[in-house]
């Protein structure tokens, strides 16, 4: 499986971070899940399942996200069907916030395109891959 990564430098987790400052504070109890991004935490779920660390490896791998558009359209793709960034976006504008939520995230989106042009995105992320052998 793969999993993104808390606290990593690239995209997703710096979607997640700007977006949790613009969203209501989770529900008590409730278990991130990019702690499965975590490779202790996914050996110890595992081991609760019955799984020994050792049939369990991990891999830093690199998902790219491309769109044949500027990064302003992606966001408004994670805006449209990515969870957390739509929580993020329906607080915001019950705050009034949404624009300034819209440019945070086309600014994080423009640092990272890796694209030479302005109307194409090209942006990578870690995530990790985690592999269970039977």
């Amino acid at each position: 499986m793969g999993n993104w990564i808390p606290n990593d430098p690239t995209l997703v987790a710096q979607i997640l971070k700007i977006s949790s400052s613009y969203s209501p504070p989770p529900p008590e109890g409730f278990v991130s899940p990019m702690t499965w991004g975590i490779e202790n935490n996914v050996v110890e779920r595992f081991a609760a399942a019955g799984v020994p660390a050792e049939k369990i490896s991990f891999v830093r791998d690199t998902y790219i996200f491309n769109l044949a558009g500027p990064p302003s359209e992606l966001v408004n793709i994670f805006r449209k069907y990515y969870g957390p960034t739509m929580n993020a976006f329906e607080a915001a504008e019950k705050n009034g916030r949404a624009g300034d939520l819209q440019s945070e995230l086309e600014g994080l989106f423009n640092s990272h395109n890796k694209s030479p042009s302005k109307d194409a995105t090209s942006i990578p992320a870690t995530f990790l891959r985690v592999t269970v052998r039977a």
